[in-house]
């Protein structure tokens, strides 16, 4: 069954000021594994043990793109952790025309090459405008058509376009490149705050149904919340947990 994950990006407020702490909440509340988004301050070592001690695995990390001068350093800090997805995205600008997506896609897919030739993969994160139409098909699909190499680590609820995007379908389409999938929720409505999952307009159960047994995990992200983020973090694990759609520590 495929574990649950928390982007620790979700509790960054808490985590510059106790990271150890989120560590200990995350996996008393049933986590299986996190995702890093910058170790605030430790060493691999550090947060190695501290996730070892609790049972924790590292799952990925967000750290961008590798280059000549960078990749020995995120080698080492990736077989520390215990990981071998590294994941990156671009902004809007990127996405508005055929020339700049080729552009983003021959670099992400340079950093993908790299990657493989150190043991590790390469991975992109989408945000919503990659489902903007460009010359009317999706952004996102003349991307990976362009950067082979590179995994598609799909934000489920960033793909939605805030209603506008099948997201099952994309699922299903790109099913097998897809090793983790970004599980958010909320009302759907640019702007507005996000919701714990499984309290908002997202259908994941048709969602997870699409997918198939190459995504290993499912990674909780909530950019920013109307309640208590750490509650929502909670609340997130629980409904996963409890409808089944993955497995965690508990």
């Amino acid at each position: 069954m495929r574990k649950i994950a928390v982007q620790l990006y979700s509790l960054r407020e808490r985590a510059e000021k106790d990271y150890f702490g989120v560590l200990k909440d995350v996996a008393d509340m049933g986590y299986a594994g996190v995702e890093t988004a910058g170790l605030y301050g430790h060493t691999p070592a550090e947060v190695k043990k501290v996730c070892d001690d609790l049972g924790l695995l590292v799952c990925s990390a967000h750290a961008g793109i590798p280059t000549a001068e960078t990749i020995n350093e995120m080698e080492d800090t990736a077989k520390t952790l215990g990981y071998k997805y590294i994941i990156g995205g671009f902004g809007p600008d990127d996405f508005k025309t055929l020339d700049t997506i080729k552009a983003a896609a021959e670099k992400f897919q340079a950093g993908a090459e790299l990657c493989n030739e150190h043991g590790l993969r390469q991975g992109y994160h989408n945000h919503f405008w990659e489902f903007d139409l460009v010359d009317g098909r999706y952004g996102y699909s003349r991307f990976f058509e362009l950067a082979p190499d590179v995994f598609s680590q799909l934000d489920t609820y960033w793909a939605c376009n805030f209603n506008v995007v099948d997201v099952p379908l994309v699922v299903s389409v790109y099913k097998d490149n897809l090793p983790l999938l970004h599980i958010k929720d909320g009302p759907l409505v640019k702007g507005e705050p996000h919701t714990a999952v499984g309290q908002g307009k997202m259908n994941f159960p048709e969602i997870l149904k699409a997918a198939n047994d190459t995504t290993e995990w499912l990674v909780v992200e909530l950019d920013a919340c109307a309640t208590d983020m750490t509650q929502a973090v909670r609340e997130s694990y629980n409904y996963l947990a409890g409808n089944k759609f993955g497995q965690g520590r508990k």
